[in-house]
């Protein structure tokens, strides 16, 4: 039990409780070693007692502890005391990306980029290293007065996404990419998946797909489009969307392939925002040969990085919006935030155009020189073989009293059929785009050469934004800058059910029955979704094996069975164990100074378990209270304190008046887990 005062691993003193989440509590504490200021965050009880938890957690946290980058919450220290599992980190002083973006509803889109892009290097650094977050979300993002961002919780993603925490682990869905929905391998691609989701969310002020359950928003994740953050906000420029949706592609081979890609084009993006850049690739053309672009070579060079220059102005461009001294107050100068933008563009346009001017103005003159030499020995090559032609055509009759000047026209035409395969008579064959975002449309045909225009489909029952119908439609042709009509559905008549029973519907025939035995019943139903079936009911159970509680132990057809697609399958629950009972060894500490209690002021404290039975109830002033329960019928329970105290008091020093000082009931609560009984 973690006292206020106590002293960790010889060296931390524990000064007050600043947080807490699924898995464990963060306290401030100073180390009296290096006499600074630090974060200490505390596995929970039913963590610490998992022993392949605490291995994996300790491997991860102390790999993690070699990382040393800006923009990473870092880890200083890991250990255990007296069964307490601990990682020492850096204190940030600030809040998270989620409760930022709550204050603001959603953020400018320069803002978002800029934060994007000091989230994308905090992970380029982890993936060099061979660590993957595995869990990018705004409640793991912090955010400094100074307007640093920092990413923090790497330590703690491998253990988890390791074991059996389906708690911690569905309370990200949102942010979750399809195959970490699947069950299956994570990589690099599914860090930049979730940091597209949270850069949406930043430019909406929502997250894409949201559901009554955790299962139907990881379905979302595996089946339907991303709906264009567009869609939310008309401010969002056409380079910052698609970075979006090219971070959120579904299979990881479409994303980006590094946080190095992304990085190099949000930073395009905050110098030319409205140009269209971003390549959405087309599935059809995933295969071809092409090369690469000077911008790509710098970035396989490693020569695409910021400057302390470039930082100093990203941090600018948050600390902005943040104000140090109030943070509810942040739109109180909006008259200098907006020239303080224009100055950042300004700057940072004419500053990127200095570096280029500088670095290519010693290399011009001989790249002239190389491609006039490779001109002229094209033309030179190219007369040399029509005067052959002609001399040998003559010689045979073939050109008759044809003039050079003449036959000099159709070869050239010749060549020009032959160097555009692609453009008949008839014009460049139409891409067939139905079914992709506009974004994605937008793109492929875009680089046909044609003009597109978007138009509206409200009788489709296709999901919004996603293309319905092009005219002129695929597989005819037009004149390269002919104008195509794009119409994409707008979402009214479209249906989430719908589309999982088309979806199941393509299973046509059998389909093989998997093992889901072992899984949490969010798991189970995905993977049977998956599969081709349709999840019947869940009927909670007791089961011997305690291995298998709050796991699904039985399934209506047994794995390997082969059933016709979108069969029913049945699953049985496990609540454990039918003698399963509880103890618990309370060592409760007081309220504390910031919760306005004063050691010596008498406190109600009582102990209820979460299926209402009263395990404690005094009065006292006297903590820490201990105490021993045995066969408690309930896994978990609530502490409860009441106590009267006196509100501080403030002085107004310009009126002298003085305010506070009056008695009220304060009453607080503690979540408390209890141990399964042998």
């Amino acid at each position: 039990m973690i006292k206020i005062g106590m002293i960790i691993g010889d060296r931390y003193e524990v000064l007050e409780k600043i947080g807490t989440g699924g898995m464990s509590d963060v306290y401030k504490a100073k180390d009296h070693k290096l006499n600074r200021l630090v974060a200490v965050k505390i596995l929970k009880q039913e963590f610490s007692e998992n022993e392949n938890f605490v291995s994996k957690f300790r491997v991860e946290a102390q790999s993690t502890a070699g990382l040393m980058h800006p923009n990473i919450v870092n880890v200083y220290d890991v250990g255990d005391e007296d069964g307490v599992n601990y990682i020492v980190m850096e204190l940030v002083d600030g809040i998270t990306l989620k409760k930022y973006i709550e204050k603001k509803a959603r953020l400018s889109v320069k803002e978002a980029v800029s934060i994007a892009i000091q989230v994308a290097m905090g992970l380029e650094a982890a993936h060099n290293n061979n660590i993957i977050h595995r869990d990018i979300k705004p409640q793991n993002i912090m955010i400094s007065k100074d307007g640093k961002v920092k990413v923090t919780d790497f330590g703690i993603a491998k253990a988890a996404t390791s074991n059996t925490i389906t708690s911690n682990v569905m309370g990200s869905v949102h942010y979750t990419s399809p195959e970490q929905a699947r069950g299956g391998y994570s990589d690099a691609k599914s860090d930049i998946y979730s940091l597209g989701i949270t850069l949406f969310e930043m430019l909406t002020g929502r997250v894409p797909f949201n559901g009554d359950t955790t299962v139907a928003i990881a379905i979302k994740h595996i089946q339907e489009d991303l709906p264009s953050p567009a869609d939310y906000n008309d401010d969002i420029p056409i380079s910052v969307e698609k970075i979006v949706l090219k971070c959120c592609q579904k299979s990881p081979d479409r994303r980006y392939q590094s946080a190095a890609e992304l990085i190099t084009d949000l930073k395009k993006s905050l110098i030319t925002p409205d140009k269209d850049f971003v390549s959405l690739v087309d599935p059809d053309e995933e295969g071809a040969t092409r090369v690469a672009t000077s911008e790509e070579s710098k970035a396989v060079k490693g020569e695409d990085r910021l400057s302390d220059t470039e930082q100093m102005r990203l941090n600018r461009d948050v600390v902005r919006e943040y104000d140090n001294k109030d943070y509810d107050d942040y739109d109180r100068d909006k008259k200098k935030s907006r020239r303080d933008y224009d100055d950042f563009d300004d700057d940072y346009y004419y500053e990127e155009r200095r570096k280029r001017s500088s670095s290519n103005s010693g290399s011009q003159d001989s790249s002239r020189i190389e491609k006039m030499t490779v001109v002229m020995a094209i033309i030179s090559a190219i007369l040399i073989g029509f005067i052959v032609i002609v001399l040998v055509g003559r010689s045979i009759g073939v050109f008759g009293s044809e003039s050079a000047s003449e036959s000099s026209t159709d070869a050239s035409s010749a060549a020009s059929s032959a160097t555009s395969e692609a453009e008949t008579a008839d014009g460049i064959l139409i891409p067939d785009v139905n079914g992709k975002t506009y974004a994605e449309a937008k793109s492929i045909l875009d680089e046909k050469g044609f003009n597109v225009e978007k138009a509206e489909d409200t009788a489709n029952t296709a999901a919004k934004d996603t293309v319905v119908s092009t005219s002129p439609a695929a597989g005819e042709r037009a004149k390269a800058g002919s104008k195509i009509t794009v119409y994409v559905s707008n979402g009214a008549n479209y249906s989430a059910s719908a589309a999982t029973e088309v979806s199941v519907a393509k299973a046509d025939g059998q389909v093989t029955v998997p093992n889901i035995i072992g899984m949490t019943s969010e798991e189970a139903v995905i993977t049977l979704v998956e599969a081709g079936l349709q999840e019947g009911t869940i009927v909670e159970t007791n089961n011997e094996d305690s291995n298998l509680t709050g796991l699904i132990c039985a399934q209506s057809i047994a794995f390997g069975t082969s059933v016709s697609a979108g069969t029913v399958i049945n699953m049985e629950l496990s609540i454990g164990p039918a003698s399963v009972t509880y103890s618990y060894n309370a060592d409760i500490s007081a309220p504390t100074e910031g919760e306005n209690y004063t050691y010596g002021i008498p406190v109600k404290v009582t102990l209820v378990t979460s299926d209402g039975t009263t395990l404690l109830s005094t009065t006292t002033s006297d903590f820490p209270v201990q105490g021993t329960y045995k066969g408690i019928t309930s896994p978990t329970g609530t502490i409860t304190f009441v106590y009267t105290a006196t509100t501080p008091t403030t002085t107004n020093a310009e009126t002298g008046e003085t305010t506070g000082g009056e008695s009220v009931e304060y009453t607080v609560t503690r979540a408390v887990t209890f141990t399964q009984e042998s």
